[in-house]
């Protein structure tokens, strides 16, 4: 079999720059050489497209000194046209061909990256990628659309009212009555930023204006959701070839002791007060119907190759937290963690993902 050329883009300019480091360097070490060239593209905090070295230990998670991609001086050249997929990079001793690229895979988190504008660049140039398009990716970053369209679905979502910057300047009144409304605790988050960045936990008034200013520093609109009573539980999805059915994963449970919530340093910097606990102890019952819901989330968002969707079980039932069309795959996360338990390993799903995409690329889908 011939191998494939795959660029691995990462970094990017959101709060989550970070995160997507970290990613790839899990990923990095995942993709088998004797399978596939790998080009490693960085993109800095300001935004330029960088040639990064082919180092899984240079993009380790580390609390006190956090991966980035910083400005070496060389800029990687997209294709002129859509008519070619060779791509150049440009550095000190001139230019110089990268080769064909077969696939991209962009482990981008947050704004510039899963919310579609990436995905858009990619489908200008006609280069076959990893994950969600445009429409999906743009949905699964918008907390508030994402909801809607899942109510749309009948499927079962918390309560929230979404407020702009404009209306908490001009009529801040309509937040706090808001938070009456839905009662409390509830929570205040960035409607488009993910791994629990700029999320408050809110359980008096008081603390809402605080949480406004968090949230509203990530995003111009924040939702204020009810706070749920029940267990967290998270599903891992993956999109299936041309003609086969999208699949699920068993559930891992996110098991909270000493915290508030979920937060970024639990999530990442393997803080303590929470436990991962996969695969979550369910009945057969409840297990298929939550992976039944997973799947229907993220078929009602147009989703493709993968997505994690999160979930609280309820006195009522099942409620969906939110979806992740590009969750992160570092060694403590959900989404990798789900499917070791359901029988891949990393590098196993790492490929699944690639051959899915490029299944879906052969067949024009």
């Amino acid at each position: 079999m011939d191998k494939l050329t795959v660029v691995l883009l990462f970094g990017g300019r959101s709060s989550e720059h970070s995160i997507s480091c970290a990613t790839a360097g899990g990923v990095l070490a995942a993709l088998d050489p004797d399978r596939y060239t790998v080009i490693p593209v960085g993109i800095t905090r300001d935004g330029a497209f960088v040639l990064e070295d082919n180092d899984p230990a240079k993009f380790a998670l580390n609390a006190s000194a956090l991966p980035v991609v910083a400005d070496n001086g060389t800029r990687v050249r997209w294709p002129e046209s859509a008519a070619s997929r060779e791509l150049t990079v440009v550095d000190a001793s001139g230019v110089r061909s990268l080769g064909t690229v077969d696939l991209i895979f962009p482990i981008l988190h947050g704004p510039f990256g899963e919310d579609g504008t990436i995905q858009g660049m990619l489908d200008l140039l006609g280069l076959p990628y990893v994950g969600s398009g445009v429409l999906a990716s743009a949905l699964g970053m918008d907390k508030h659309f994402a909801k809607t369209v899942f109510q749309q679905a009948a499927l079962p979502v918390a309560p929230w009212r979404t407020l702009t910057a404009d209306d908490w300047a001009q009529a801040p009144g309509t937040a706090y009555a808001a938070l009456e409304h839905l009662g409390l605790p509830a929570f205040v988050k960035p409607a488009r930023a993910g791994s629990s960045v700029g999320v408050s936990r809110v359980s008096t008034p008081e603390q809402l204006a605080e949480a406004m200013t968090v949230g509203l520093a990530e995003d111009n609109k924040v939702l204020i959701e009810s706070g749920l009573i029940g267990r967290e539980l998270e599903i891992a999805v993956l999109q299936g070839r041309p003609g086969e059915p999208t699949r699920a994963s068993v559930a891992g449970e996110v098991v909270v002791t000493g915290r508030d919530f979920y937060d970024f340093a639990a999530k990442y910097l393997d803080a303590p007060g929470v436990d991962l606990v996969c695969p979550a102890l369910l009945s057969d019952e409840e297990l298929a119907e939550v992976q039944q819901l997973a799947i229907r989330a993220f078929e009602a968002i147009g989703g493709a190759g993968l997505a994690r969707v999160d979930f609280f079980l309820t006195q009522a039932g099942w409620v969906i937290n939110e979806i992740n069309t590009m969750p992160g795959f570092t060694s403590i996360s959900m989404f990798p963690s789900c499917w070791l338990a359901s029988g891949y390993t990393y590098p196993e799903l790492v490929g699944e993902l690639i051959a899915v995409a490029i299944a879906h690329a052969r067949h024009g889908s």
